[in-house]
Formats: structure tokens, sequence, C-alpha cells
């Protein structure tokens, strides 16, 4: 190069990076006057004095003062170095971070960052993270003093969710303690009183004015008239409001409508009713908007009206403080609001209809002022204004607290009633809550953290699927389960259309598993992973299946962070790196793939702001871009959760994806089964008695504390109604002289549903259920079996009664599963404490294979199955022990001592199970000893306490040969049977004998 050219080029760099200063100065400028503007920044040295000084502050910040953006930068610059500014939403973290990192001009530094749930944006010189109040707290059970951090800025704490009301809780612990990390608590309408009581009236309280526009406020009461007789919503007062705003204002000014729904149902009748009334108006572009749509379907309320049309938008309470759509000028609130309820009683939650609060009503009414004057039609009086409640009710006392009652154990904060709520829930929940961590076997009867609940606790979802992850590395299932788990943690992928479009319905019919709805998502899943592996568009084939393929997207994420999770806590070895697959070509391949993906990943990033969205009438979009992309660039066109996809994963760890989420042979699926009917249990129903006779949509289920259940909509059973039916041919005649309850039958068909969650909102609906064979299930997962004498009479967790009329079989199948508890207690432990020996593989290989026996022993096994009420078990129980006490050895668990149930009576013979309790005058069984040739009248206890001291190897499971699993099952339960009619002995399992001697009451008749 030339000197000549040298400065030349000199020259240039100069005036660009002159040019780049002058740029960032003139944002510099802008952006210092919009937040001089601000009201907070008027408190901004009052802000920063009073934090130096107090440990808590308490800033009640209006509407659109700032507090959000700004606290976190006036921190930083009076000197504090880390700082965690907690939201409840994960788009919130976004956003905040974004707009801060913009205000600080550190789009490209690590200054700012955020934390949520799938994603980590943080570095160790990172001064303000963004963190959804969850993650704190998982924090806090990592560090009990929070070390890492100098200020905890928490916003938005009067929404009241439960792991906002947890964490103040938390914090409240560590003022106690040597932690020097000060407290901020921020909201808009804040219940300033209740907070500053429950710091002792320590913290130092700051409130900052907001900024609205002014609006004008109208009270549209709706009288009776206005109300339908069948009390069904009447859109009438709602369109004549958009008929005055016709009137009122012209066209010509700009302002959307924002209607506040309590429901999805009333949101679709207020949608038909102003669609028709557009019709004539030609005014109006209707959107509803709710959780249940798609994301596609949810961001046309951000799009723009063409001008002349206004946006008429339908909303839940999603748009009260989630999101804010700009260009809002005229709010209708209809003063409702759905919320979910929880029932401790009989677990289940119910969606409700309520009046709002105060502060929700202020904050409806201030959506029409965030960008301009506005009005906000109230559609009920100043008196009944007047009569609703301060604030709403917290989280805390609405839903099932188990998990954070676990949290509480794990951290060693002492008793959970003793806690420091800031609002306590009932009692009753606590009690229940307790109660439910014993089942689950998290806590023992002590109240103390189990092995169990210290891995359950780690674990970033419910009780139930953080079992089922337990159990899955137990049976060497992990990769199966983990994709089960996480399709279960995120909202159905499925919409409304996929019910309700008809090409849809058809195209779905072909995901759909018999065996139940978890499996039909799974399915699902793996399809999309199949359509992924071969590099189709997935797009179009979610869209032609009604399915919002952004939750498939979240499903991969959370699959990968349980396989982490479970990977640091030992659970699973052996998580292979990124490229540990690829020889060095596919990873050269690879790199350049990356590179191109990087690259497009920022093209869309730089491109967005550029990308302006137009509505049509006809609801319908287009997107009207500055560039329009190439035809035929296929990687160009993908959307930004491809990219990341592929990003993330090459073609051959989509395939292993593929492989791992698929469940191949019958033992598969049959142990898949099991894992997660262990993790749901004690969530199972029964049909009722009379469901034979009714319709699928008719046929009613019964759970332990609430009777009459149905099955929601969309169950795969819905469309699949034959597979929970028995048929004529399944059912067998009873002994002769007994006579069954009811419209009970005997059969080898009996099903249980295992189910999800229990919903009610028109009536109660059991979600997400599978099906499995009731006794074997029953056996395996009861807390409490009661028995009679004779195994003939069972009775599961005191609200299921089964009976068997063939003694020996009943009595083998009770063996059995209590050999097969046994066995599963002492693997779950070997995992637990991480043993990887010899013998343990031995045992998880036998458990396995006893487990598919014996869940398939189910075809040669008849009995009958009912509810029992309140008044069966008054009298059911012999309520005396043993009358000679308790003799011998204990032949089920031989290191169990049997001891005399005094309560019940009879004898307690494992932790779950007391036998000869039940009060039916049981008899002994003649028993013909092989081991030692004697003919014996004994009872069941005394017969198994024999053969265990005669032939020990009777009893031992462990010895059997691992033989197919159907032909083992049917000799096992195979029987002498000397036949009177035919006049000679037979070998036939229990059901075949009850059909020989119905085939000779036939041909008799």
């Amino acid at each position: 190069m030339s000197p000549a050219l040298y400065e030349e080029w000199k020259l240039l760099l100069r005036t660009y990076l002159d040019f780049k200063q002058k740029e960032k100065f003139s944002t510099l400028m802008k952006i210092r006057e919009t937040q001089n503007s601000l009201p907070v920044a008027q408190y901004k040295q009052e802000i920063i004095d009073t934090v130096l000084k107090e440990r808590v502050v308490i800033i009640a910040g209006d509407t659109g003062c700032g507090k959000s953006t700004q606290i976190p930068q006036y921190l930083v610059q009076a000197g504090f170095q880390r700082i965690a500014c907690t939201q409840p939403r994960r788009i919130a973290c976004i956003s905040l971070s974004k707009r801060v990192a913009y205000e600080t001009l550190s789009q490209y530094s690590n200054l700012v960052g955020y934390q949520i749930r799938f994603e980590k944006h943080r570095r160790e010189k990172t001064k303000i993270v963004f963190i959804t109040e969850g993650l704190l707290l998982r924090q806090v059970a990592a560090d009990n003093f929070l070390s890492s951090y100098d200020v905890l800025v928490l916003d938005e704490i009067h929404e009241r969710h439960l792991h906002g009301d947890f964490l103040l809780g938390v914090i409240k612990c560590l003022l106690h303690s040597t932690a020097e990390v000060k407290i901020i608590l921020m909201s808009a309408t804040i219940n300033i009183e209740l907070f500053h009581t429950y710091f002792n009236r320590i913290a130092k309280i700051i409130k900052v004015p907001g900024r609205l526009y002014p609006i004008q406020l109208e009270y549209h009461p709706i009288v009776e008239l206005d109300r339908t007789k069948s009390e069904k919503l009447d859109p009438g007062p709602y369109i004549r409001i958009l008929s005055i705003i016709d009137k009122k204002y012209p066209r010509t000014e700009r302002g959307d409508v924002l209607i506040f729904m309590s429901g999805i149902s009333e949101i679709s009748s207020i949608v038909r009713a102003a669609q028709e009334y557009n019709e004539k108006s030609q005014g109006w572009i209707v959107l509803p908007l709710h959780s249940t749509l798609s994301l596609e379907e949810q961001d046309r309320v951000f799009h723009y009206a063409p001008e002349g049309l206004r946006k008429c938008i339908v909303s839940t309470n999603i748009a009260e403080t989630s999101i804010t759509i700009d260009g809002i000028r005229f709010v209708v609130d209809s003063g409702k609001v759905k919320e979910m309820s929880y029932d401790v009683t009989a677990k289940m939650s119910t969606l409700q209809e309520f009046w709002i609060s105060k502060a929700s009503a202020e904050q409806r009414k201030g959506r029409a002022g965030r960008t301009g004057p506005g009005v906000c039609y109230r559609l009920y009086s100043e008196e009944q204004y007047s009569l609703l409640a301060e604030y709403s009710t917290p989280e805390i006392r609405r839903v099932s607290i188990d998990s954070l009652l676990l949290s509480l154990v794990c951290m060693g904060l002492g008793d959970v009633r003793k806690f420091p709520f800031l609002e306590a829930p009932p009692a009753e929940n606590i009690e229940s809550s307790v109660r439910s961590l014993t089942q689950h076997g998290a806590i023992d009867s002590k109240e103390r953290v189990t092995s169990l609940g210290r891995f359950l606790s780690d674990l970033p979802v419910d009780i139930p699927l953080g079992k089922m992850l337990v159990f899955g590395s137990m049976f060497h299932q992990i990769d199966t389960v983990l994709s089960l788990a996480a399709v279960l943690s995120v909202q159905s992928p499925f919409t409304n259309r996929a019910f309700r479009d008809p090409d849809c319905e058809t195209a779905r019919k072909e995901l759909e598993s018999n065996h139940g709805d978890p499996l039909t998502v799974l399915n699902a899943y793996k399809e999309w992973l199949g359509v992924k592996k071969d590099r189709v568009r997935s797009k179009k084939w979610c869209k032609r299946r009604g399915i919002e393929e952004q939750r498939f997207y979240e499903v991969t994420k959370l699959r990968s962070q349980f396989k982490q999770v479970l990977g640091d806590s030992g659970l699973i070895t052996d998580i292979p790196g990124p490229d540990a697959s690829l020889s060095s070509r596919e990873r050269a391949l690879r790199h350049g793939e990356i590179k191109l993906l990087q690259a497009i990943k920022r093209k869309k990033a730089e491109e967005a702001p550029k990308r302006r969205k137009m509505l049509k009438a006809d609801n319908a979009y287009e997107i009207e871009e500055e560039e329009e992309e190439e035809e035929g660039e296929r990687l160009e066109s993908m959307d930004a959760n491809e990219v990341e996809f592929r990003l993330k994963h090459d073609p051959k760890q989509v395939q292993d994806l593929l492989s791992g989420s698929t469940a191949r042979s019958h033992k598969d699926v049959t142990i898949l089964k099991v894992i997660l009917a262990s993790g749901l249990y004690p969530q199972v129903a029964i049909g009722d008695e009379f469901n034979t006779s009714e319709t699928v949509k008719e046929a009613l289920f019964h759970c332990k504390d609430k009777g009459f259940v149905s099955l929601h909509p969309f169950s795969v059973f819905t469309s699949q109604p034959d597979v929970l039916r028995i048929s004529e041919d399944d059912i067998v005649d009873p002994p002769p002289g007994l006579k069954l309850p009811g419209r009970n039958v005997i059969s080898s068909k009996h099903q249980l549903l295992v189910y999800m969650s229990l919903l009610e909102t028109s009536k109660p609906f059991l979600v997400n259920c599978l099906r499995m064979p009731a006794l074997q299930t029953l056996l395996l997962f009861s807390s409490a079996i009661h028995t009679n004498s004779d195994f003939t009479r069972l009775v599961f967790d005191s609200w299921i009664e089964v009976f068997v009329p063939l003694q020996e079989a009943s009595e083998k199948c009770v063996l059995t599963g209590i050999q097969i508890r046994d066995s599963w207690s002492r693997l779950l432990a070997y995992q637990l404490n991480k043993e990887s020996t010899a013998d343990v593989n031995q045992l998880e290989h036998s458990l396995t294979r006893d487990l598919v026996q014996f869940m398939s022993s189910a075809t040669h096994l008849a009995y009958s199955i009912r509810r029992l009420l309140a008044a069966d078990l008054k009298t059911m129980y012999r309520r005396t022990g043993a009358e000679s006490g308790v003799p011998g050895s204990n032949p089920f668990v031989a290191e169990f001592p049997m001891v005399v149930e005094e309560t019940l009576g009879g004898v307690r013979v494992t932790p779950y199970l007391v036998y000869d309790c039940l009060a039916d005058g049981g008899s002994l069984v003649s028993f013909s000893c092989d081991g030692c040739g004697l003919e014996l009248e004994l009872t069941s206890l005394e017969k198994l306490q024999h053969i265990q001291l005669c032939s020990p190897h009777q009893t031992d499971m462990s010895k059997e040969s691992g033989q197919d699993f159907e032909s083992s099952a049917a000799q096992s339960s195979t029987s002498s049977y000397f036949c009177d009619v035919c006049n000679r002995a037979l070998q036939l399992t229990p059901v075949n004998i009850l059909k020989h001697r119905k085939s000779h009451a036939t041909n008799s008749s």
C-alpha cells in the first residue's frame, strides 16, 4: 500500500469512527431525554440514598412511571455490581433486558442479561440480570444466603403468584441471617400496608406517580332485562358499546378497542356477535385473545389495522398485565374473571367466574391511557365497583402447594406450618399437601425429606412427573420417559382447531394411541421429530393437524434441561457431547452449517424491527417487508425457532431424539405405562357400573373423593370408546350362590383410568388419561391394602373393592404384587444411592421381566370391582386384632415384623397391607404341601408360612426363569381343576375354569 493510499484509508477510518461516535452520542441524547421525562427520574437520588441506608425499600410506582427499566440502572450508578430483578413472566425478563441493554448502549456487551426456564444470557461480568421468580427460588436452594447478589429487586409483587409469595417468605428469613443483600419491592397497585406490616414496618416506602393520559370513565351497568332467560351471556351490551364508538368517534381517528371477558366461551360469544355487527358497519377487525390460541393467532393482536378500520380485541385477563398492546384507546370491562381454585379434598382444580378486584379494574382502565387519551366503559355500576374486593385472592390460597412445601422441607426451614407466609394458605391445604408428600414418598412420617424427595425437589417439574423421571432412570427407560415427561409439562400442542376442523381431525387420527392421551401426545412429538429429521417443513405438517409447533420446541428444550438435571444429580451418566458421534468430515460440514445458521439468526434479529405486519379486513394478515426473500432460499425462509433448533441439533442428534422418544416393543410400552402410573397414583378413576349402557359422552367415572366425573371432550377415549368397554364375551358367571352388588360383573378386562389432573369447568373432567389393568395397578401402587382371610376380597385405599372368585389365583396375585413392590423399593434405594453392580443390574432385569409378566397376567384373572361408599366402610372391618397374636414368620416380607392391627383388626404384614381385617367370616383353605406331602386345613397366612418353611423356593420370584412373558404368566396362573360334569381333572387358568363352568350351565339350560 502506497503512503498516499494509506493516508486516505486512515482518513476514511477516522471519518467512519467519528460518524459512529456522533451517532452513538445522538442516540444517547435521545435516550437521556426520554429517561429524564419519566416520573421516576424525579426520585432518582431519593431512591439511591434510601437503598444505601435501608435493608428493605418498597417502591409503589404507578403504571408508566418507568420503575422497571430505570431503577436497575440507578443501582448500577450507585455502585452495586450484582443486581437480580425478578419478573413473574419469561417474556417480561427478555423484553426488559433488551430495553435496559439498549438504554445503557450495551446490546453487545455483558452488562445486562436475563435467565429464564430455557435460556441463560448472562456472564460473570453481568451486573443486571432479569430472572423469573421460580429460578431465583432454585438459586436460594443452592445458596441459602444468595451471596451472589448485592440487591434483589422484586417487581410486580402485587400479582401475588405462588413463587412470588414463597420468595417473599424466604427473603424475610434472609433478613434474620447475616446476609447483607438489599431488598427492593416494586409494584403498581401495591397493598402498601400489607407489605409494610409483613416486614415489621422497617421498610422505607417511596411513592412514584405514573404517567397515564387522561381516561374518561363511563359506567354502563347491564340490567336484568339485558340477560337471556337461559342465563347465557348476552352480547347485546357489548355490541352497543361498539355502536356508540362508531357514532361518536370518526374512523379517521385511530384507536382500537380492548374488551375484557372472563373466559373462552364468553369470548367466542362476543366475537361471533361482533363479526355479525361488522357485516353491516364494515369498520372492525375482530380478534380473540386467550392462552389456548396458537402463538401465530395470538400475535395478530399486535399487527396494524388498515386505514379506516379498528381492531376489536376480545381478551381474557391475559391483556391486563401480561402484555401491552399499542393503539388501545377504548377499554370495555365486563368486571368478571375466571380463576382457578383448588379443592384439596377432591384434589380438583376448578375454573370459576368471579368479580374482579378494584386493583384489577384499575389495571384494565389503565390500558386505555398508555399511548394517548382514552375511554373506559365499565359494564357494571359504581355501586358494584364499590363492593369489589381491594385485591385479588393470592395464588397460594388457590392452588396445590405440594411442590412448594417440599422445597421448604429441603431448604431446612423448619416446620412448614410456621413458615412466614405473607398470607398463609388454609391449614387444611397444608395438611393435605403433607399427606400427599408422604404418600408420594417425598417425606417420611416425621416430615423429614427422603432421598427420593431430595431428588424430586431438584427437578423443575411437579412431583408426579419428577417420580416418573427417577423411575425412568431406574428401569433404563430414561430416553422415552424424558420425552414423555417433557410433553406432559407443557400446554397441550393440540389447538381447538385440531378437534373441530374435519381435515385436522382426520390427519390427527393417525397419531392417536388407544393406550391413552399421554402416549398420543408422545406419538405426535415423535412424528414431528421424524419430519425434522427429513428436513421437511414441519410448520405445514403441524398446521394440517391443528398442532401448535411452538410447544414441541419447548418440549425439546425442556427435555434437554431434564437430562442435564438428572446428569448433575448422578441419576444418569455418559451424556455425550454435541459432536461426539460425528466423523471429522461431518464435523467440518456441521461447522459450516452452524456458521450459516448463525448468520441467518443475526440477519433475522437485525431485520425484525423493519418487518411490518398488516391485518386484512377478513382477519387474515400479510407481512410487508422492505426486502422480499428470494424464492427457493430454504434456509433464509426458516423462522427463528427452526434456526435455533438446527443450531442445537445436527441430523444425528435429531435421530437420537426420535429413537429416544419411541417405545418399540410391547415390553417398552408396558414399562412406560407402569412408570407413568407410578408417578400419577393415587390419581385414578374407575368406571360407573352403568357405563355399559351409556354413550361415551354420557359415561361417568369415580375418583376417591369426587364421584361422577367425565372424560374430557378432547380425550382420545372419546373417539375410541370401545377400548374402555367390557364385551359380553369377556364377562364370566359368578360362582353358584354368589350375588354381586348392583350391576357389577366378573371379568379379566376391568381397567382403571390414571389421569394427570381433574378439572371442573362446565362439569368435572378427567384430563390426560391412561388406561391400566385395574387389579395389578392397585396391588402395585395402593398405599393401603386390606384383605379377608383367604384373599378373595381386597379393599384398596379404603374406596375400591375387588372380589376374586378363585382363592388360589387371588393369593398368588397378591403375593406376586408384594414381592414386586419389595424389589422395586430395593432397586430404588440402589438407584438413589448411585450403586451399580452386577447384582443391581440383575435385580433391574428380573424386576422388569416380572412387571411385564404381572401386568400381562390381567388376561388370566377374573374379578369384580366396585367403588365403596362411606356407609360401606362402617361395617366392613372386624375392628379386633388377632385372637392368638401374630404367629410365626412373615411370608410376605421377611424383614418386616408382623404386628396386630388393633384399629382395623387382623395383622399388618407389610407397611401397606393388613391381612384378615375384613369382616366376611373367611374360611380355611384345603392345602396339599408338595414339600412334605401333608394334607392341611389352614388360613392363607398359615399356608404361606408353611410353604416358606417347607419349600422356600416356591415364594422366591427372583429364581423364576426369564421365559416369554405371556406363556409365563399363563403357566404360572393355571391350576388343577376337577370337573364333576366331565368327570376328569383339567389344568386351566382361573378365567378358563369360570368359562368352563359357564359352558356347562349354558348347555344344561
